[in-house]
């Protein structure tokens, strides 16, 4: 049992960009009675975007800014963060790490279609290739709650829906 003064459990549903992450968050929120909290979104909402890059097309974070606005929703359970990176975070924060991988084939494909190319592109792939996100999660979070998961099609999506909300649920019941 892990202590917490937390009702319901904070998630952190990471991976690189292209996996799938966006797509089991949404499912997960309309099937659990968690919130879905996109960093991106919450770092334009509250500002915490600094200057532009332009190698990769996009701005920088400012992290600290971030996990200010971020702790008070946090303290108080029933997340589910998603985010690419994941090394920032407090390790308090999360009940469950579940980092969500997917083969190159798909990723290229995915990523492609969203207009990725050159350095951005390549970076992204070989992100994937060296598990860049798996090793700062297992650096970043005690083993025992660091879960990948593989997501190469819609079967593995499904099934990786549904080992979370068996997670979720474990994690009530051992908890409360």
């Amino acid at each position: 049992m892990v202590p917490t003064s937390r009702r319901i459990p904070n998630i952190l549903i990471t991976g690189t960009p292209g996996v799938g992450k966006s797509t089991i968050c949404r499912i997960l929120e309309e099937r659990t009675e968690l919130i879905w909290r996109e960093v991106s979104k919450l770092a334009a909402e509250f500002n915490c975007l600094d200057e532009f890059d332009p190698e990769y097309q996009c701005p920088f974070l400012n992290e600290d800014k971030l996990m200010d606005h971020m702790e008070g929703m946090m303290a108080k359970g029933g997340n589910i963060v998603e985010y690419h990176g994941c090394d920032f975070f407090p390790e308090r924060w999360f009940d469950g790490v579940f980092v969500i991988r997917t083969n190159n084939t798909a990723l290229y494909d995915r990523l492609t279609a969203r207009g990725y190319t050159g350095k951005k592109l390549e970076d992204n792939i070989q992100c994937e290739i060296f598990e860049t996100v798996l090793e700062e999660a297992q650096n970043s979070y005690k083993p025992e709650i660091v879960i990948e998961l593989q997501n190469d099609s819609d079967d593995q999506l499904q099934a990786n829906v549904d080992a979370i909300v068996e997670w979720i649920e474990r994690w009530r019941e051992e908890n409360i």
